[in-house]
C-alpha cells in the first residue's frame, strides 16, 4: 500500500506524516485489497481540512473531514473511510454468499403439501439447470430424453420455456 501526503499552506512535519501512516495501516486491518491512499491536507485560515482518497483492486472511496486541530480532522477522516470500507467488505461478502436460490441458472418446482385427512399428496422437486437452447434444438433434445417434459432457456426470448409432447408428432411450450 502506497500512502502520499500532500500538504497545502503548510510545512508537513514528522509528527503529521507518521500519525497518517499508523492511522492508515489500520484500515488494511478491514481491507487487505488497498493499492494506495492520497491525503491531502489544507490550511485554510482557522480550519483544517483533510481529503483522502483510497484506491483499492476494483473501488475507490473518498473522505473529507474538517476541524480545528490537524490531528482531529485526520482522525475523522480515518474513521469516516473505515466505515465506508466495513461497508463496502460487507456488500462484497454478502454477494458471495448469495444464497442458490437467487441464482437464476437454476430452476425451481415448489413442494407441495396437501394437509387435509382426504387426501395425502407430496409432489417431487426436482432441481435442474435450465439449458439455454433454440426452440429447434429444445425439440432434438427433447426427442433424445425419455422424460414427459423438458425445461430449458430460449434463446430468443431469454427466458425459461417448458416443452411438453402433446401426441407424438405435436408438442406444447409454455412461456411465462
Amino acid at each position: 500500500m502506497q500512502i502520499t501526503i500532500t500538504a497545502r499552506h503548510f510545512d508537513l512535519t514528522k509528527a503529521i506524516r507518521s500519525a497518517i501512516e499508523n492511522s492508515c495501516e489500520k484500515l488494511t486491518r478491514y481491507f487487505d485489497q488497498i493499492v494506495n491512499i492520497h491525503i491531502t491536507l489544507n490550511l485554510e485560515n482557522n480550519r483544517n481540512v483533510v481529503d483522502m482518497t483510497l484506491h483499492a483492486s476494483k473501488f475507490n472511496l473518498q473522505a473529507q473531514a474538517e476541524a480545528n486541530d490537524m490531528y482531529l480532522a485526520i482522525n475523522e477522516a480515518i474513521d469516516s473511510m473505515e466505515t465506508q470500507i466495513k461497508k463496502l467488505k460487507e456488500k462484497v461478502t454478502d454477494h458471495n454468499k448469495k444464497r442458490l436460490k437467487e441464482d437464476p441458472r437454476f430452476v425451481y418446482a415448489n413442494l407441495y403439501k396437501d394437509e387435509s385427512e382426504k387426501s395425502k399428496r407430496v409432489i417431487k422437486t426436482k432441481r435442474m439447470v435450465a439449458e439455454t437452447l433454440s426452440i429447434d434444438e429444445a425439440i432434438e433434445r427433447f426427442n433424445d430424453i425419455e422424460d414427459d417434459y423438458l425445461i430449458f432457456k430460449n434463446v430468443e426470448t431469454d427466458s425459461i420455456n417448458v416443452i411438453v409432447k402433446k401426441d407424438n408428432e405435436h408438442f406444447r411450450i409454455f412461456e411465462p
